[in-house]
């Protein structure tokens, strides 16, 4: 294993935190050490990283709006790169880069639409090329898979895009919107910068479709869903952008009632294993991948030692997990054993205000 170490950026939104945070993480025992606030942001409630390793994207959930960033590749350092772009809706969650490196594309949770940016030459975003507002009916308030006694049911009051994120090949374009309980497939023109309309798939009415990941295979989703508490598994066919339902399991212990929400999911990188975090309940849910179907078996979970995981992580070297609990202003590490199978804490809380979102520089 490499001792260099690895570069890490830490968006830490409001209330408590104040930027995009640098930090450095030694390979070989999972330890994260804070370095400095590289950026001053308002609320970098997402980040992502040019497929070329140099430059960093943000939102700012406050202002609307994505920023660029060059990164130096020697001490992590953050330079701007040109000014900061609308992000053509209020309260942006997510943003992407796209797998050729030629736009970033930002789903306004809030605002109910999404944007296509263009990114210049000197990798800074330009104005948007394309933007829709999603203006299907919105789902009932009480989700259909949710269990016995949830009150999860915040985010059904309108549209609300949750993540929006090319496909492997880059040719189509895949967002969710929570509220609306549907996921979106675009067929990208890339000389125009514009989405067009390809196919839409429903989900339960009222489980809220947050995050999606796809396997390393490009043929599996996994789509999480917030108020419901469950992944649902699709088969996704590259030539049409089309998904097809396989399975439906929940994220939480079969004897669980009450209220939860689900926030992030990874798949993996040998893809035989789903992880999927829940709010409230506070814990990582463990899934088994078939290897054959695609299909999830749930292991197990582990506590996140915190409050509120909004995302987690998992570092280049694929042995550890970085958990962001939101309202106990710490990152939990834990140590990935049997596989993949079981999360074991380390004991080691990194403490940031308000953790949002990590990502590794590789």
């Amino acid at each position: 294993m490499s001792s260099q170490p690895i570069l890490a950026y830490v968006g830490a939104a409001a209330p408590n935190g104040n930027g995009i945070y640098l930090f450095r993480l030694n390979p070989a025992d999972g330890v994260l050490t804070p370095v400095k606030l590289a950026a001053a942001i308002n609320s970098p409630s997402w980040l992502d990283i040019h497929p070329n390793g140099g430059i960093l994207y943000a939102v700012d959930e406050a202002s609307g709006s994505v920023m660029a960033f060059s990164i130096d590749r020697t001490n992590g350092e953050l330079t701007p790169l040109g000014a900061a772009v609308s992000s053509q809706g209020a309260g942006p969650a997510h943003l992407s880069v796209d797998p050729l490196g030629q736009f970033v594309f930002v789903a306004n949770y809030e605002g109910g639409s999404i944007a296509v940016l263009p990114i210049r030459e000197d990798g800074s975003v330009g104005d948007a090329s394309d933007v829709h507002i999603d203006t299907q009916p919105v789902g009932p308030a009480n989700a259909a898979s949710a269990p016995p006694g949830s009150f999860a049911i915040s985010g059904h009051d309108a549209a609300h895009p949750h993540q929006i994120q090319a496909d492997p090949a880059g040719k189509f374009v895949i967002h969710t919107d929570l509220g609306e309980d549907r996921i979106y497939s675009w067929l990208l023109n890339r000389g125009a910068g514009k989405l067009t309309l390809n196919a839409v798939t429903p989900v339960p009415p009222g489980d809220g479709p947050r995050h999606f990941a796809f396997h390393p295979n490009g043929a599996w989703l996994y789509s999480l869903q917030e108020e419901g508490s469950t992944l649902i598994f699709f088969t996704y066919t590259a030539a049409t952008g089309t998904l097809t339902e396989q399975q439906q399991i929940s994220t939480l212990p079969p004897d669980f009632a009450g209220t939860s929400f689900t926030s992030e999911v990874r798949v993996s990188a040998d893809g035989n294993f789903v992880y999927a975090a829940n709010r409230l309940h506070d814990t990582i849910a463990v899934l088994r991948v078939d290897a054959h179907s695609g299909r999830l078996t749930r292991v197990g979970e582990a506590s996140t030692e915190g409050d509120y995981p909004r995302n987690f992580t998992i570092d280049p070297t694929g042995n550890y997990l970085f958990c962001c609990n939101q309202r106990s202003d710490a990152i939990t590490t834990f140590r990935i054993r049997e596989r993949g199978a079981v999360l074991d804490f380390t004991g080691r809380y990194t403490a940031v205000g308000s953790p949002a979102v990590i990502v590794f520089l590789t």
